[in-house]
């Protein structure tokens, strides 16, 4: 039986394990007050999970998780910025990861350093050492990714994965195989969900952050701020006591106050309990650094390395200004889809990408016409709408 008739029966599992897993994690999460972990959702919708620890070459531990099956190659999920593993499966049976699971997938979990489950170095202590903040998507891409493969590689005798990224994971994807072209031959297929590299069409509000994104830099590094919205940061907690308060409030004052402006407005997919409840897994942590490196992609419209300033860039990069990320380079096979309400990760900026890389096998707006950045890992009806695109290139490869 192809790839495309076991979506069909999962699709009809899902239909009705989603009645009650849906409102399952909903219900557990409103029970306990608070975010349940990757491994008790994964419990909780009838997959035990496996968690590993990953040690990348400059010493950041990563935590990944595992939910084991037979098919081969495995595949391995990449969270976006702020987010953690646990995103993926806040849509219980319906979420991408159960249903790859339910055909018979070998998934894997990334956690980028920095985020809840990779907060930890062999040296460095992230509450006192700043140091440990060095890094942005670069190093998620260089380092991170390059070693939760070769331990998915390790583990599972596999000689390659298959991979979906959703926003900065796609940014990883690209990073590691223009900068390490040997990684491009352990990557069979590569689906980026909501690709980022060009913000080159973003709006207001997160184009006023950008613009402003050296002045944000210059007042956040005199505060001492070198982690951004880490989970446990006051004005983390203060925003998820507020987002959190009620379906009501937290629609009003954190879904149409800055959520929909940022990532598009499909409020149909978005409803109002369970937006409120996917606040308990956003923020999670991430890097000043981070932040300023996309600002400086948008200020520039160049997909480069960070820039230092001319002083620093001569020592580093022994040019006055950040090296573009070569993407002839990216020789993996590549599937593109691409929301056509997304504010992030816009159509535009998607085109300019796919212009750019050399094995673009699929390129796709989804048909959902108010589809949106949170739709591709969120939305209550990817089943209908982005599902079958996966599938399909998987049954194709």
């Amino acid at each position: 039986m192809s790839v495309t008739k076991l979506y069909r029966v999962a699709v009809i599992l899902m239909q009705i394990a989603s009645v009650f897993t849906d409102q399952s994690v909903i219900s557990a999460i409103n029970k306990k007050g608070d975010r349940l972990t990757f491994l008790k959702l994964a419990e909780l919708l009838g997959r035990p999970a496996e968690q590993y620890d990953v040690i990348t070459e400059d010493g950041y531990i990563l935590g990944i998780f595992r939910i084991p099956g037979v098919l081969q190659p495995p595949t391995l999920l990449v969270h976006g910025v702020e987010l953690a593993a646990d995103s993926w499966l806040l849509r219980g049976n319906k979420s991408l990861p159960i249903m790859l699971a339910n055909l018979g997938h070998d998934v894997w979990f990334a956690n980028v350093r920095g985020n809840i489950y990779s907060r930890r170095h062999i040296h460095l202590n992230p509450d006192v050492d700043k140091d440990f903040w060095e890094f942005s998507f670069h190093e998620h891409g260089y380092y991170d990714l390059a070693a939760i493969i070769d331990r998915i590689l390790d583990e599972t005798k596999a000689s390659q994965i298959n991979a979906i990224g959703h926003s900065q994971g796609t940014t990883m994807f690209t990073v590691l195989t223009a900068t390490r072209p040997e990684y491009n031959d352990k990557i069979n297929l590569s689906i980026y969900l909501a690709p980022i590299a060009y913000l080159n069409k973003v709006r207001a509000p997160l184009l006023n952050c950008i613009m402003l994104s050296p002045e944000l830099n210059m007042i956040m590094e005199k505060m001492g701020m070198n982690e951004f919205f880490g989970y446990n940061q006051t004005f983390s907690v203060a925003l998820r006591r507020i987002c959190t308060l009620s379906p009501q409030v937290s629609y009003l004052a954190c879904a149409y106050g800055y959520a929909f402006p940022i990532v598009g407005y499909d409020p149909e997919e978005l409803e109002p309990e369970f937006y409120r409840i996917s606040n308990y897994y956003f923020p999670v942590g991430s890097s000043r650094k981070n932040l300023i490196h996309f600002g400086q992609v948008g200020r520039t419209g160049r997909f480069g390395q960070y820039d230092h300033g001319a002083v620093k860039n001569l020592a580093i990069y022994k040019s006055l200004t950040p090296p573009l990320y070569n993407l002839t380079n990216v020789r993996i096979p590549i599937v593109l889809l691409v929301g056509r309400r997304d504010k992030l990760a816009t159509v535009t900026d998607a085109e300019t990408l796919r212009q750019q890389l050399p094995n673009v096998k699929i390129h796709k707006v989804l048909p959902r016409e108010k589809a949106n950045h949170l739709d591709f890992i969120w939305g209550r009806s990817m089943e209908e709408y982005l599902f079958p695109y996966i599938l399909s290139a998987f049954d194709q490869q």
